[in-house]
């Protein structure tokens, strides 16, 4: 079993105390508990503080385009099934330029684990109001408080049909954990969203704001995490009480069993030397 020194990557550059530390400490401890080596696992990540998380992380890496994370993992899955991929990208980077790509990635169903640093605020260019901000927010350019109601990425995701959906507290290891290892462990696409305080741009957001108010939702064994009605109704829950845990999972058929190409080698393995396209290229004529 790989041990936590095989993933050690960068010295993370991210500010004392972010959010993000815990994230990654959680998502090392859960790769290493399902024993998977740094060659089997490629990250992709876009732009933002938490686009730089590969870099802190061995594995197979690729930064891409604010926005664009998705895609990438996509094509990198379904090129090769062999591999386990995960998408890691910010509140702005997925649910504001990658809106466009969470939708329909929710739709197809491929098998990628999205793990997404929630900190409320754009905290790569200097704290303005995220796709996630609470209403009221002030910023140095929200001057008067953000006024556009906050987009509620769970809700989003249940209402479009996502197989699984957790949310994450970046304080909490152990749970954390355990989420990201459930989320692998999913056979489709895979939502954790994490809850991650911006120390240098988010006042409000705190550890000592979310500690008050986060509770383990799969701590009360009455929940049923496979009722949709409910599970919506659980991730509306903000404010006085923020659940915490897998609040949607229901068994689907991931894309690459739908379109085949789960039972074949991977795409990657094909021999494409000494290849005569000469009788393609006649069709064209």
């Amino acid at each position: 079993m790989p041990s936590l020194d095989d993933y050690k990557g960068q010295t993370p550059a991210w500010c004392m105390g972010c959010g993000n530390y815990g994230i990654l400490n959680a998502f090392k401890k859960a790769v290493s508990e399902l024993g998977i080596e740094p060659h089997r696992l490629t990250i992709v990540s876009g732009i933002g503080q938490a686009g730089k998380f590969p870099h802190y992380f061995k594995c197979n890496t690729f930064n891409g385009l604010h926005g664009r994370t998705l895609p990438v993992a996509t094509g990198i899955r379904l090129a090769n099934h062999d591999m386990i991929v995960a998408a890691v990208a910010g509140d702005g980077d997925c649910y504001g330029e990658g809106g466009n790509h969470f939708m329909h990635n929710i739709r197809r169903n491929v098998d990628i684990t999205v793990v997404v640093h929630n900190n409320q605020v754009y905290g790569l260019t200097k704290g303005q109001a995220s796709p996630t901000t609470d209403l009221g927010f002030k910023t140095k350019v929200q001057t008067e408080g953000v006024i556009v109601e906050p987009l509620h990425p769970l809700e989003m995701a249940i209402a479009l049909g996502c197989g699984f959906v957790a949310r994450g507290y970046s304080a909490d290891l152990e749970h954390l954990s355990w989420l990201i290892t459930e989320g692998i462990k999913y056979n489709g696409f895979s939502l954790i969203d994490v809850l991650q305080p911006c120390v240098t741009f988010n006042k409000k957001n705190t550890y000592e704001w979310y500690s008050k108010r986060v509770y383990k939702v799969n701590d009360d064994a009455s929940y049923n995490f496979t009722d949709k009605m409910a599970a919506y109704k659980k991730a509306a829950e903000w404010d006085d009480k923020i659940p915490i845990g897998i609040i949607f999972k229901v068994d689907k058929q991931a894309y690459g069993e739908k379109i085949g190409i789960n039972k074949e080698h991977p795409i990657v393995e094909e021999i494409i030397e000494n290849i005569d396209i000469k009788p393609l290229l006649n069709d064209f004529v």
